[in-house]
C-alpha cells in the first residue's frame, strides 16, 4: 500500500459537470415541499430512468461498483436502485433542510461512541446521506461543523441557499491559512468536526488500499489531519434503507491523544485500513448507498469490460 501523488486519477470526479442550477432546483424545491414526500418522489423515477438510460458514464461506475459488492451479477433492477437510491437522499434533503424531521425514521446505532461533551472527529464517505447526520444535529442541539475544499463549500452553500436560505452550516474551507486553526477552535468548544475520507483531489498524497477486493487510491489528507488534531476519530454513515427509513451508525475508528511523533505514520495507515475495513462493510450491509459515480478504481474499462 504505496503513498502516490494523485494528480491525475484524483481530479476525474471534479471534472465531471453540474447538472442543473439553481433556479431548476428552487422550482424542485417549490413544488416537493407543497406535493408532500409522497408525490415528489414520483418525480425521481423519471429522473432515475432517464440516468440509468442516458448517464453513460455513471452508468459503468456503478455496474462496476455492483459487480464488487453484489452476490451476483448486477441487473438492470440493480443498476436502476443504486441510482434511485442515491436521487432519493438528494430528495430527501430538501425536507431535512427545512425541519420536516416528523417524515423520517432515522434510527441511530452506536450513540455511545459520541463524547457526550463533542470535541469529536466524524469521517464519513459518499455513503448514505451525511445530511441525515447534520439534521440530527440541529435537533438535538449538537454543533457539527464541516471541513471541506473551498470549492465544494462554495457550491454547498449556494445548494443550501436555494433549498432554504435559513438553514446555516458550519463549514471550514480547507486549504487556508487558518484552517487548522479553525478546526482546534470547534474541537476545543465542543464542536463535532465531519469531514469525508473517500475521494482525493488534485494535489492530494493518496494511498493504494485493498477496497472491495481491488486497490483503490484513498486520500490520507484526512487522516493526517486527524493525527495532527489529537482528537478522538469516530466512523460515520447515515444508511438509507427504502421508504422513509435512515440508520445512522457511529463506531470508534482510531485516538491519536497519545501517539507518538516517531509512530504517528504507522498510526496513520492502521487507521485507514481500518477506515476501508468499515467502509467495505457498510458498502456490503447496504450496497446501493454507495454514491461515487465516477472510475473508483481506475480501471479504464467499461464496465462491460470489467465483467468478461
Amino acid at each position: 500500500m504505496t503513498p502516490v501523488n494523485s494528480h491525475t486519477s484524483a481530479a476525474n470526479w471534479t471534472r465531471e459537470p453540474e447538472r442543473g442550477n439553481v433556479w431548476l432546483l428552487r422550482l424542485m424545491v417549490w413544488l416537493s415541499l407543497r406535493l408532500g414526500r409522497p408525490l415528489g418522489r414520483l418525480l425521481l423515477y423519471p429522473v432515475s430512468l432517464y440516468f440509468l438510460l442516458f448517464a453513460r458514464r455513471a452508468g459503468q461506475a456503478s455496474r462496476d461498483y455492483l459487480r464488487r459488492v453484489l452476490p451476483h451479477p448486477p441487473r438492470l433492477t440493480d443498476r436502476f436502485r443504486h441510482i434511485f437510491s442515491f436521487a432519493s437522499t438528494v430528495h430527501d434533503r430538501l425536507y431535512l433542510l427545512n425541519d420536516r424531521f416528523d417524515l423520517f425514521d432515522i434510527r441511530i446505532v452506536g450513540a455511545e461512541h459520541l463524547p457526550a461533551q463533542g470535541g469529536a472527529l466524524l469521517m464519513g464517505a459518499h455513503l448514505g446521506s451525511f445530511e441525515v447526520m447534520r439534521s440530527l444535529a440541529r435537533q438535538r442541539k449538537l454543533q457539527v461543523a464541516m471541513l471541506m475544499y473551498e470549492e465544494n463549500a462554495r457550491m454547498v452553500n449556494s445548494m443550501l441557499a436555494a433549498i432554504n436560505p435559513l438553514a446555516e452550516t458550519d463549514i471550514i474551507p480547507l486549504g487556508k491559512m487558518d484552517s487548522m486553526l479553525q478546526a482546534v477552535n470547534r474541537l476545543e468548544t465542543g464542536h463535532f468536526v465531519g469531514m469525508l475520507a473517500d475521494r482525493t483531489l488534485g494535489g492530494d498524497t493518496a494511498r493504494a488500499c485493498n477496497f472491495l477486493g481491488a486497490p483503490a487510491e484513498l486520500p490520507l489528507g484526512p487522516f493526517r489531519m486527524a493525527a495532527m488534531l489529537k482528537h478522538p476519530v469516530i466512523f460515520m454513515t447515515g444508511l438509507y434503507l427504502g421508504g422513509n427509513r435512515y440508520e445512522i451508525h457511529f463506531e470508534a475508528l482510531a485516538d491519536f491523544s497519545a501517539t507518538p511523533r516517531s509512530e504517528r505514520e504507522a498510526a496513520i495507515h492502521a487507521a485507514q485500513d481500518r477506515y476501508v475495513q468499515k467502509l467495505a462493510a457498510f458498502c456490503r450491509h447496504a450496497p446501493y448507498n454507495w454514491f461515487n459515480f465516477f472510475d473508483f478504481w481506475h480501471t479504464g474499462k467499461s464496465a462491460e469490460e470489467t465483467d468478461t
